[in-house]
This record gives structure tokens, sequence and C-alpha cells, in this order.
């Protein structure tokens, strides 16, 4: 199934490299002429981090032999250069750790050298194969003119070479000066195809005929090797049978493997606006079709969870737009087809593997549907003038993790929550256990009962809302009798009264974590207090904040506060002392004795 979709993505989208080909970034380009003369290093990076891409032959994937990439690669493939040639020998302070700084720079030059001759020997094989070639010639005259002592003295004279010095692990090639094309983009001096014996079967991604990979090409993740694989198999381990072994336990063609591998890679791809990270997760989505409608929701799942924003960017407006998008699909404004499939994937490193960590199909409609349910139980009471965005991934993680760091996260958290947004049911215990452990921590911070961590604990209270406990509303429930709820309440009225009475408070680092527990043990104690700081008030704001109390102690079981809160309520406390403190806000407390006797 994923394969399958990753396969259809290769074949709906028009910018994917065609079968042998990849498109990678080129650092520099080694300038020579038609005789092999070595002219100029020629700069082809962006910037710090981004180069300029080309559609060159396929990578090969490596393990511990050498192998060469067809006309490109790094410094030490290309040159036989890397850093160990650059040491500065006089840096090595004694004696036993000079000569270990020797064996180590030898073991590396050792390694480059085997590795150049790979790439030498590679370049003299094709031009064996196209003996036409101007380009190829050239390659072949300067190989036979310089050796890497040779090269490395021209090139240090080069006015390219401090940039050049400081980038060798990053690909490199040529250009025949005069040229407009590499040499690596002419697919024409690219080696012959071999008509080698191979295995044939039903490739179980098409369902067609044809030539069965015995190994599948590697695909690079954040946090993985290299090496890693979304399909492998080992040999003798089990999965063999009659008589079958590595790829023939599980036919992919040869055809089908470079479409998915090549959709995926261009999904992971560093510009990617169709993936994010967070913690050791990689998370890509695509839709199936390319419309327009498929692509505004691709935009706005990358604004939900796409974790890139530049400093000028509004995280409100954007939300607010993919809010806009959503309600378009959902109402039928925005015209979607039916078959049209929506897909997230989640991936994670597993030694020399990519374990498939989540799995998401369904229709753009029903996605929509799921994400506006997801702003519906997130959507609270928000007073902050210039407040951040908290309906998105990663502001709900920040909100659980310690010191708001999200790579902090419980491993398995970002997925399960994922699933709870894309897919409509329970968010997880996890997640309301960590958002009230965090509160229960931080009750000496400024404020712990944030709106990004309200809106958690009411979202995952109304997923599991029943007939004995009521939906907890968007703003202040005066009718919400919930003991949880209106101990909560109680508590912001209490801690109110004392803000105005002495400029601060005391009572939430105190009282809060217990009163949120075991109300019987406290509120008594805080009440008595509240009594004695209402009398540092003015007579008028003394019977507003009374009416207020009033309101909330009348409907306290007749028994008195309950001894014990469940987990739950608990949430519950934190939502309702939450919800009292913007009432404050929005009813302004600090008006004028008149005005605060008719607020109600």
């Amino acid at each position: 199934m994923i394969l399958k979709a990753l396969y259809d993505y290769y074949h709906r989208s028009d910018d994917l490299a065609p079968a042998g080909m990849e498109i990678k970034e080129i650092a520099f380009l080694i300038v020579i002429d038609r005789n092999g003369n070595f002219i100029r290093l020629e700069d082809r990076r962006i910037d710090k981090k981004n180069c300029s891409k080309f559609l060159v032959a396929k990578s090969i994937g490596r393990s511990s032999a050498p192998v060469a990439n067809i006309l490109w690669d790094n410094c030490a493939y290309v040159l036989g250069i890397s850093d160990a040639d650059l040491l500065d020998t006089d840096a090595v302070l004694n004696t036993e750790e000079r000569a270990k700084w020797e064996r180590d720079v030898k073991k590396e030059q050792s390694k480059n050298l085997k590795c150049n001759s790979v790439f030498v020997a590679q370049i003299e094989k094709l031009y064996e194969e196209h003996s036409e070639s101007i380009e190829l010639r050239a390659l072949h005259l300067f190989y036979e003119k310089y050796n890497k002592d040779l090269i490395l003295e021209e090139l240090q004279q080069d006015i390219k070479w401090q940039d050049f010095s400081k980038n060798l692990t990053k690909n490199i090639s040529f250009i025949v000066e005069g040229d407009i094309e590499i040499i690596a983009e002419k697919r024409s001096l690219f080696p012959k195809e071999e008509k080698a014996c191979c295995n044939k079967g039903l490739c179980l991604i098409t369902g067609n005929w044809g030539e069965i990979v015995e190994t599948t090409s590697a695909t690079s993740i954040p946090g993985g090797q290299a090496t890693g694989k979304l399909v492998a198999f080992q040999v003798n381990s089990g999965y063999d049978s009659y008589g079958k072994n590595k790829g023939g336990n599980a036919p992919i063609s040869a055809d089908a493997e470079f479409c998915y591998i090549t959709a995926l890679k261009k999904l992971l791809d560093k510009d990617s606006r169709n993936k994010f990270n967070i913690g050791s997760r990689t998370f890509v989505f695509w839709a199936s079709s390319d419309n327009r409608v498929a692509k505004e929701v691709e935009q706005s799942v990358f604004s939900m969870f796409g974790f890139v924003e530049d400093v000028k960017d509004d995280p409100n407006a954007r939300i607010e737009e993919v809010r806009k998008v959503f309600n378009a699909i959902y109402s039928g404004h925005l015209k979607t087809n039916p078959d049209d499939k929506f897909y997230i994937l989640g991936l994670a490193p597993n030694a020399a593997r990519i374990a498939v960590v989540y799995w998401n199909e369904c229709t753009l409609k029903s996605f929509a549907e799921n994400i506006l349910r997801h702003f519906e139980d997130m959507d609270i009471l928000d007073t902050r003038k210039d407040g951040r965005s908290f309906f998105g991934l990663r502001p709900m993680m920040g909100a659980v993790a310690l010191r708001g760091k999200v790579t902090d996260v419980q491993p398995n958290l970002p997925e399960t929550v994922m699933k709870s947004m894309l897919q409509g049911i329970p968010y997880p215990y996890t997640l309301f256990n960590a958002c009230i452990n965090r509160i229960r921590a931080e009750q000496n911070e400024n404020q712990s009962v944030t709106i990004g961590r309200a809106a958690i604990l009411k979202a995952y209270l109304n997923r599991l809302s029943n007939d004995i406990n009521k939906k907890i509303e968007f703003m202040i429930d005066k009718e919400n009798s919930n003991q949880g709820y209106l101990c909560g309440r109680l508590f912001a009225v209490l801690e109110r009264i004392q803000e105005r009475a002495n400029g601060i408070s005391t009572i939430r680092s105190r009282y809060m974590n217990a009163a949120s527990a075991t109300p019987v043990a406290v509120f008594p104690t805080i009440l008595n207090l509240s009594v004695h700081h209402a009398e540092k008030l003015d007579k008028g704001v003394q019977i507003w904040f009374e009416q207020i109390k009033s309101e909330i102690v009348d409907k306290i079981m007749a028994e008195g506060f309950p001894c014990h809160l469940s987990l739950p309520d608990q949430g519950r406390f934190f939502v309702g002392y939450y919800h009292q403190r913007q009432y404050f806000f929005t009813k302004k407390d600090d008006v004028t004795n008149e005005s605060e006797n008719n607020v109600e």
C-alpha cells in the first residue's frame, strides 16, 4: 500500500528524475579545456546550505568497498583529496599524539587514493565505450596529466580555493570550457546497458511482469544511516522460502523500485514542503492528485505541522488560512474527487533500516472533516493580543515538554497525537498525563496553565465526554456543575482576590497542586485567607467577587468539597481555572465600583 502510493506519486509528478537519473546538489565544478588542462574552479553554491541542482546519474549505494558515482562525486573520489591532506602538521603537540595523527592521516589518505582510483578507472572504462566523446577524452587527458599533488598545487592557486577547501565533502563534477551542460548531465556518456541474466517475476507493486531487483536502494532520513532502506531482506534469516532469496521473497520490479525510491527522496529533500520532523521522527505527506485542491491541502498540512517559520511569519494567519481551506473542502465550496486520497507516512531510523512508525490513508473530504474536528476540540478562549497559534503539532508537543523543547517529548507521542488529529479518535492518555505533569511541575512559574495546555486538556476530555460529564465549552460555562471544573473556577477567583489585594499571588504555587487533587484539604484554608484579602478591597469590588464566589459555591455538593478528584476531573479543574481567569480579562475586573456592581 505504501509503496504503491509512492509509485503513483512519481507518475503524477512532472518534476521528478527519469529512470536512471537523480537530482543532486553539486557545489563546485572543475573547468577543463578539451586537452584536459585545468582552467579554474567554478562555485555553484547558492548559500551556505544550498547548492545548484543537476540531473545526473543515479547515486550508487555504498557499503564498505569504494564505489564511484558516474561522472560526479565528493572530492575524495574525484581528486583523492580530503581534509587529511590539508592538516597543519605543526599543530601536533607531543610525540605520542603525532604518531597517532600520522597513522590516522595515512589511513585516510590511503582510503582516498583507493576511492580516486575507482573513479578514474570508471572514467577510462567510459572512454573506451565512448571513444568519440570530446568530454570523456578531456577527462582522460586530465587524469593523465594530473596526480593528486599536481592538481592540489593548481587548486591552491585558484581564487576559489579558500571556499573549495572548506567544502571537500560536498559533490563536485567537471565542465568543459565553453559548454553549458556539465559532463555529469550528459546521459549519452553513461555506461552502456548490459543485458545481464536477471530474475523475472510479477511485481507486487504494479502487477506487471518484469525484471525483479535483488536488493533495493538506500534512502537517507534524518538521524539514520546513509545505507538505510525502506524495504530490505537478510539472507538466510528465516524469510527465504521455496528456494527464493533476497528480493525474490517479495518481488519488486526495477522500474517500480526506481519510482518509489525517487518519489520518497523527493518528499524527503531538505527543501521539501511535504515533510516535517519532530524528535527522531520524519513525516512525509502527499495527495494522490495534483489538482489545485490537493496542492492547497498539502500546503495547509505544512502550515499546521511544518516547523520552518520566517521571522515575519504570522502563525495565526497561517492557521486561519488552514481552517478556511478545510472548511471549504468539507462544505463543498472546494470540489474534490471522491477518489482523491491523502497520505501521511511516519519514518524513524532503525539500525540499517527505516522503520515505518505511522501510516494513514483517507479521502480528502474525511481528512478535512477530522482536521476541522481537531480545530473545534482545541478551540478555547484566547485573550492574548499577540498570541501564537497552538493548534499545530509542534506547539502541542512544546506545551507538554520540559522547557518547551520539542525534541524532549516521549518518542512515540508525536505519531499517536497525529493519529488522533487525522483520524478523529480520542487523543492519547500520555498527552493528557504529560500536560497535567507539566502544569504541576511549573506552579512556581508565572503561568503554568497556558492556553496551549488548557486547549489540550479540553480536547482530550471532550473526546471522552459522556452523559455524566458535560462537554467543555469554548469559554466559561456557568451551567457546568462538574465538581472539578467548579473547584478550578473557585481557585481562580480566590487567586484573583489575592492579586487585587496584595499585587501578587502566592496561593497558586503553595496550594494549587493540592487543591486540584484533594479539594477538601485545601479550600477551607484558602477561603479563610480570601476573607482577609477581600477586606483590603473597595466595597464594590468585595461585593462583585462575593457574587462570583457564591455562584460557584452554591453548585458545590451539599456534603462539601470533594475528598479526591479523579485525573480527568483534575484536568477539568485546570480548564475551569483557565476559563475563570480569561473571564476576568474579558470582564475587566479593575473597572470602577459602580460598573463592577452592574456587570452581571
